[in-house]
C-alpha cells in the first residue's frame, strides 16, 4: 500500500532537481550571454578608439602640413579647424630663432656670444665662480681635443665629454658642473639647437633681449611696443613688420657705427619654426611637434615629436 506513495515522492524529487538542473542552466547560459555582449561592446569600443586614434592623428598632422606652409608664419599663431563636431585640430608656431641657440653661443668661443650665455645662467641664479666653470664645462664637452680649461673638465674617471656638438638639449644634462643650472626651474624652455643661430629679433621675449650689448629697458620696452601692436601681443595680425636689421637698429636707438657690433647678434625672422598641433577625434587627442626650417617650397624637418 505504500509503494504509490514512495514512488510519488521520488518523482516529485527527481522533478525538482531536473528543475534546479534547468535554472542552473539557464543562469550559466545567461551568464555567458552577458559576457559575450560584453566582449562584443568592449571589442566595438576598442575599434571605435583605434579608429578615433587615427584620425587624431590625421587631424594633428593636417596641421602640421598647414605649419610647414612657406607663407604660413607666426601669426597664423592659433589656427583652428573643426571638420565636424567630432574630429578637428588646433596649431600653433613658435620661432625658434627666439631663443637662444646653445650650439651657436658655444661655438668658436666668441667673447660676445659667451658674454650673452654668461648673461643668461646669471640670469639664472648661477654666481660668476660656477658661471665660469659651467661655461668651461661645456666648451670642453663640445671642442674637439682633449685640453682642459682652467674651469673646466675633460676625461677623468666616469666621465668622458663628447667632443662635439650638443645633439639634443637633453646632452647639457651630462655635462660636469651643470648642477647649479639644473636647480632653475624652466631652463631648458629657453634654449635651442635648431636655429640659425642669432637671436630673432622678430620673436625674441624680453628675458632674451636683455641678454644683448647695450639693451637698455627703455630700449627694450619702446621697441616691444612697436612690434607688438596696438593689441600689445606678440604674434597677432596688427604686429609691425619690419623690413630688415637697419630698420631694427633705428628703432631701437643705435647709430650704424654701434650697431656694427651687434648685427652679427641679431637676425630678422629666422626660417626655423616650431609647429605644434593638436588633433582630436571623438575622445581621442594627439599631439605633433615638429621643428621645420623654411626658406623654400620643401621645408626640412629638424627634429619630429608625437
Amino acid at each position: 500500500m505504500k509503494t504509490p506513495c514512495l514512488s510519488l515522492s521520488a518523482a516529485r524529487s527527481r522533478a525538482a532537481s531536473a528543475l534546479i538542473l534547468v535554472l542552473w542552466a539557464v543562469l550559466l547560459l545567461s551568464a555567458a550571454m552577458m559576457a559575450w555582449a560584453s566582449w562584443v561592446q568592449s571589442d566595438m569600443q576598442l575599434a571605435a578608439d583605434r579608429s578615433h586614434e587615427v584620425e587624431a592623428r590625421a587631424m594633428a598632422l593636417s596641421g602640421i602640413a598647414i605649419g610647414k606652409h612657406p607663407l604660413v608664419t607666426e601669426q597664423t599663431r592659433g589656427w583652428q579647424e573643426d571638420i565636424d563636431s567630432n574630429r578637428g585640430f588646433e596649431m600653433r608656431m613658435i620661432s625658434e630663432g627666439g631663443k637662444l641657440n646653445i650650439k651657436w653661443l658655444l661655438s668658436g668661443e666668441n667673447p660676445e656670444r659667451l658674454l650673452i650665455l654668461d648673461r643668461w645662467l646669471e640670469l639664472h641664479g648661477l654666481d660668476l665662480k660656477e658661471r665660469q666653470t659651467l661655461i668651461d664645462s661645456m666648451l670642453d664637452y663640445v671642442d674637439n681635443d682633449n685640453l682642459k680649461r682652467i674651469n673646466g673638465a675633460e676625461d677623468e674617471p666616469g666621465y668622458v665629454p663628447a667632443n662635439r656638438p650638443f645633439l639634443t638639449l637633453d646632452e647639457i644634462e651630462r655635462v660636469k658642473n651643470v648642477e647649479p643650472l639644473l636647480r632653475s626651474p624652466g631652463w631648458k624652455d629657453e634654449l635651442t639647437i635648431y636655429s640659425t643661430g642669432p637671436i630673432d629679433m622678430s620673436s625674441a621675449n624680453e628675458a632674451i633681449l636683455r641678454m644683448l650689448p647695450g639693451m637698455s629697458e627703455a630700449r627694450i620696452t619702446r621697441f616691444l611696443q612697436i612690434r607688438r601692436g596696438r593689441d600689445g601681443v606678440d604674434g597677432t595680425k596688427d604686429d609691425y613688420q619690419f623690413k630688415n636689421l637697419d630698420e631694427i637698429a633705428s628703432y631701437l636707438g643705435f647709430s650704424k657705427e654701434q650697431f656694427k657690433g651687434l648685427r652679427n647678434l641679431m637676425v630678422h625672422k629666422d626660417q626655423v619654426q616650431r609647429i605644434i598641433s593638436i588633433g582630436h577625434a571623438g575622445n581621442v587627442v594627439r599631439q605633433l611637434e615638429v621643428v621645420v626650417r623654411k626658406g623654400n617650397t620643401n621645408p626640412a624637418i629638424l627634429f619630429w615629436q608625437e
